[in-house]
């Protein structure tokens, strides 16, 4: 009789090919991770904007890129591809890949990104949770987004988990006990934290009635938020830019209808009333809830604009 397993049973490093000289790096070894899927629960295009925008943004040099053809369902998801008058082109292949990136003070980090796998979910975890332990990355955090009752007008919430918690304590919103369909990222979280990984999930509320749109102001909180955990100095001037553009077209929208005046008010109401007497640990704040003195910020301000003005 065979004995019952749990997982498949094919080999999970075949799940992907590896830039072998930067995987075999030392360079590669400690660092933390970001990992970011799309196609899942992501209200606003959150993880979206944040892979877009550490991609476009940073230097990035890929380290690994899984084999989609073994773990997405093309007739499910299918990719676009440009019909132009009498031939197509530019197919959007759909890629899931680690990268290496440096964040704005030079500090090294490893990005997984891209789609969420439909199938294989475990030999994926197993892939996941070997390259963490072949690389010994020191954190992992992940990130997706869920559609809230909350308004706009107030600041973004978060409901963190995972088994660090001087990064959850007094940092969440939203503490609830409930049954909720999985994200692959909850299977690596289950599967890192039984290998003994330290590992962070961030799960950024969204106004519900913003959930369909990309909302980049939700995207900014959720850098934010992974930028603190990881002492990374992630870049969020163009969302920010974005959500400055966003937010007055919402507000011109709001202005021109009562009845959507009606249902901010009433979320707003809602909102005061459970935060009220509600005090957030601040993101500045150490393991110890202790904010950085002024030295300190002043060397990071310091060695940051040193990076992106090398001439003055």
């Amino acid at each position: 009789m065979l004995e019952r397993i749990s997982g498949s049973l094919l080999d999970p490093d075949a799940l992907y090919a590896s830039n072998i000289e930067l995987f075999h790096s030392p360079a590669l070894r400690g660092l933390n991770l970001v990992m970011g899927f799309t196609g899942f629960a992501d209200a606003g295009h959150v993880v979206k904007q944040i892979n877009a925008e550490l991609l476009d943004t940073l230097d990035a040099e890929t380290v690994a890129v899984f084999d989609a053809d073994q773990l997405i369902d093309y007739r499910s998801r299918r990719p676009h591809i440009s019909f132009v008058e009498d031939h197509v082109q530019d197919y959007q292949a759909p890629k899931l890949a680690l990268y290496k990136l440096k964040d704005g003070l030079g500090n090294a980090f490893l990005l997984l990104a891209g789609f969420e796998p439909d199938l294989q979910w475990e030999r994926f975890a197993r892939a996941v949770v070997g390259i963490v332990e072949k690389l010994d990355v020191n954190l992992v955090t992940w990130i997706h987004s869920i559609p809230m009752p909350v308004p706009h007008t107030r600041p973004v919430g978060v409901t963190v988990h995972g088994n660090r918690p001087e990064l959850i304590e007094g940092i969440s919103v939203w503490k609830p006990t409930v049954d909720v369909p999985a994200a692959v990222g909850h299977i690596l979280e289950l599967r890192l934290v039984d290998a003994g990984r330290n590992v962070a999930g961030y799960v950024i509320h969204v106004p519900h009635y913003l959930a369909e749109a990309e909302y980049p102001t939700a995207a900014v909180a959720g850098l934010e938020f992974l930028g603190a955990a990881t002492s990374l100095m992630l870049p969020t001037d163009r969302l920010r830019e974005a959500g400055r553009e966003v937010a007055r077209q919402i507000a011109e929208q709001v202005e021109a209808s009562d009845d959507v005046r009606q249902v901010v008010a009433r979320l707003e109401e809602r909102y005061d009333e459970k935060a009220d007497g509600t005090v957030r640990r601040s993101l500045l704040a150490d393991e110890n809830d202790e904010l950085p003195n002024g030295d300190e910020l002043g060397a990071a301000v310091e060695a940051y604009l040193a990076r992106e003005n090398p001439g003055l």
